[in-house]
């Protein structure tokens, strides 16, 4: 273990200070201890020093050893160091020969290749010369383009030369145009490709540019007017119908010569000006679309005769309005015929808007493209005669698609008829494929106007005539009389009230099938966030229709059960007289000879249980959910006009068991919540005291949710024959 410090530094003045002034005996005698202790620990540092004497007197010979080889080693390095010197003097001045030889032979290179040029010059002059008499022009122009490169590289070279080449340049330009030319009013397409090549080599891509892009444009107008020229005589030849008017094959050969162009001279348009020739060529070539295109939708719409159908379409309307009733006034164009034109509108509107994308789409996948250049070139397609031609089919198409909608939901609606094997009459279906395919065939044409105003169009009918039509037979008066004549259900009379409803509840779930089925389209035609929210606007709109034919159809529902509730009452009024004051004797015989319940379901099956064949399953559910909370209501109100004993409230129980089992086996949905407050009742009543309550109340009452409040629940607990007053009021509940 090693020894605590001295308490001073001994062998030094302080320490010397401190003895001296010492004058306790007992601290002199524990710092000699201290100073005792102290010289043991030198000698034990003195003897660990002098048993290293030897190790280290032999690395001390070790060392004046290495100072002799240190001094070879240093002699060396001198000598290397001498070398070293002499070696870079002789390396610098061997550099500088170096960098003197590389100068000259670069200034001879130089000189050289200059000479090289003078006499590649004369020959590129002497060449062109030989290739415009030898009519090689491809050569011809091989040539200009070289000299034209060592014009670039050596800018000093004579202007006698250059004067020459220049004279021969323009002459080669002249014979290319000349002959370029010819080419073109021959329509000798390869010939043509063969002399727009040579206006790359002669420097003059932007003219070469031009004048193929107006040759292509050429070539596609004449092929468009011979089209189009076609379609005149065959609209002049009314009588001969073998041959229909092909408008839509007319505009899909157009665009379809376009796209080709742009297509197939992709690698002639990059090599003039790179992809900017390419747009350049676009927007061109639509401008013969807008000139072609423009003519080809007028004189459909001439042949048509839209403008006079829409009018007459828009008198019909207001001649509607003005006698306001549906039918009235002039038949206006035959439906059929309108079918037929709207799905040849439908045709060019779709190839006018797949055109569109596919040529924008090409410029939106250029790179290396000016940046002023391509948003003018997409800006042209949408704002081009074609594009405005266009939006006035669009404005046509509006207009006959909302008559044909509408002429044939009013159709639908006046041979409405039943149909064999099937719970609705025709008219259900009928309507909603109308609109789905109205609606189907507006979000087709990829026109976010369109798509709104049909679909204003389609919820405007909903919510008028057809609602109206839905609603018309549940007003006829005395139909309750009706449905139970001669004191049994009548099977045609139940059948046109269940259909009636059956109409409503299918007409509810089409509304939201046709609602969702829209909203997916859209989304996939319409990624635009505005068209989005107009399209949501608009469906907001279907969406309340399903509600209103849900409310008409929970009113139907309603006065269906005002008809059959009366002939259950009777059996309930019966109830009212049975006592629950029951003895051990009583209770016995009414577990062999049921007093009401199975009178009661007896009646709720002979009056109700008929019509399920008749109804969808979600109305019959509704049926006899409805019928359920009428009985339990005037249960209520009897059960709490009555005395129990225990055992009577055993047989409330039993009765409410018996009614949820058998109801539940009437419909799919679940009954046990419609007799929560009865169960309730019944199981108070079957409480052994009145403080029981509350081992099921508050915290104690687990997952059963009380329907009864603290003072029904007081109240249920006197009617109790053998439950004290003074014990119920003591309740804290």
């Amino acid at each position: 273990m090693e020894s605590d410090p001295p308490s001073i530094n001994f062998g030094t003045q302080e320490a010397l200070h401190h003895v001296r002034s010492l004058t306790d005996v007992g601290a002199m005698t524990r710092l000699l201890h201290e100073c005792i202790a102290y010289q043991r620990t030198l000698d034990l540092n003195l003897d660990s020093l002098l048993s290293q004497r030897s190790d280290l007197d032999k690395h001390l010979s070790s060392l004046q050893k290495s100072s002799q080889v240190l001094e070879i080693v240093k002699s060396d390095a001198d000598h290397v160091l001498s070398n070293v010197s002499s070696t870079c003097d002789l390396a610098d001045h061997v550099s500088a020969k170096v960098r003197e030889l590389d100068l000259a032979q670069s200034r001879v290179n130089s000189t050289l290749l200059r000479l090289d040029a003078i006499v590649e010059r004369t020959n590129c002059i002497d060449g062109v010369k030989q290739a415009l008499d030898a009519q090689a022009y491809e050569s011809a122009a091989k040539f200009v383009q070289r000299f034209i490169q060592i014009e670039s590289e050596y800018r000093d070279s004579g202007s006698e030369q250059r004067d020459q080449l220049m004279e021969s340049k323009k002459l080669l330009e002249s014979i290319v145009k000349k002959k370029l030319n010819a080419a073109v009013d021959q329509r000798d397409h390869m010939n043509v490709l063969r002399f727009i090549r040579l206006y790359t080599p002669l420097g003059i891509e932007e003219e070469g540019l031009q004048a193929y892009v107006s040759y292509l444009r050429k070539v596609i107008g004449m092929r468009s007017r011979l089209e189009f020229e076609h379609l005149m005589e065959l609209m002049e030849q009314k009588s001969n119908q073998s041959q229909q008017v092909n408008f839509v094959g007319c505009l899909t050969n157009l665009f379809k010569d376009i796209v080709l162009a742009i297509e197939e001279n992709d690698e002639i348009l990059r090599g003039l000006c790179g992809e900017d020739g390419i747009v350049y060529a676009i927007c061109e070539l639509q401008e013969e679309c807008d000139s072609r295109g423009s003519m080809v939708l007028k004189k459909y719409m001439e042949y048509r005769r839209l403008p006079k159908l829409s009018s007459e379409i828009n008198a019909q309307n207001m001649s509607l309005l003005d006698v306001g009733v549906a039918g009235v006034g002039n038949e206006g164009p035959d439906p059929r015929e309108v079918e037929l034109i709207l799905e040849e509108i439908l045709s060019l509107m779709q190839l006018g808007e797949d055109y569109t994308e596919f040529m924008v789409s090409k410029i939106k996948g250029l790179s290396n493209v000016d940046p002023d250049l391509a948003p003018r070139a997409t800006k042209s397609f949408r704002s081009g005669s074609f594009s405005k031609v266009v939006q006035d089919i669009t404005g046509f198409y509006v207009i006959l698609e909302g008559f044909f909608m509408v002429e044939n939901v009013r159709k639908a609606i006046r041979i409405d008829e039943h149909v064999p094997d099937s719970l609705t009459t025709s008219m259900v279906d009928d309507v909603f494929y109308v609109l789905q395919s109205c609606l189907r065939r507006a979000i087709s044409t990829l026109n976010i106007s369109s798509v709104i105003a049909v679909l204003s169009g389609a919820s405007s009918l909903l919510s008028n005539e057809y609602h109206e039509a839905l609603q018309q037979k549940m007003r006829e008066p005395n139909l309750g009389a009706k449905l139970f004549l001669g004191g049994v259900g009548v099977q045609k009379t139940g059948t046109e009230i269940a259909t009636v409803l059956n109409n409503m509840d299918v007409s509810s779930e089409y509304v939201l099938k046709l609602k969702h089925e829209i909203e997916e389209q859209c989304l996939e035609v319409f990624p635009a966030p505005a068209d989005r929210e107009k399209v949501k606007s608009c469906l907001s709109e279907l969406g309340d229709m399903s509600n209103t034919f849900k409310q008409a159809l929970n009113a139907g529902l309603e006065q269906l059960v005002a008809t059959v509730t009366p002939r259950i009452r009777p059996v309930l009024d019966n109830v009212a007289t049975i006592s629950y004051e029951l003895s051990e004797a009583e209770y016995a015989e009414n577990e062999v000879n049921d007093p009401w319940v199975q009178r009661l379901l007896h009646a709720v099956e002979t009056n109700a249980a008929w019509l399920q064949s008749l109804m969808t399953a979600n109305n019959y559910d509704s049926f006899i959910h409805l019928i359920i909370e009428f009985l339990v209501k005037r249960l209520e109100v009897i059960m709490m006009q009555k005395r129990f004993s225990q055992l009577g409230g055993l047989q409330l129980d039993r009765d409410c068991r018996a009614l949820v089992s058998h109801f539940s086996s009437m419909t799919q949905r679940t009954v046990r919540d419609k007799f929560a407050r009865l169960t309730q009742m019944a199981t108070i009543l079957n409480l052994e005291k009145v403080s029981e309550i509350l081992d099921f109340w508050g915290e104690n009452s687990g997952p059963m949710t009380w329907r009864l409040t603290p003072a029904e629940v007081r109240r249920v607990l006197g009617l109790r024959v053998d439950f004290k007053s003074e014990a119920i009021a003591a309740l804290k509940l």
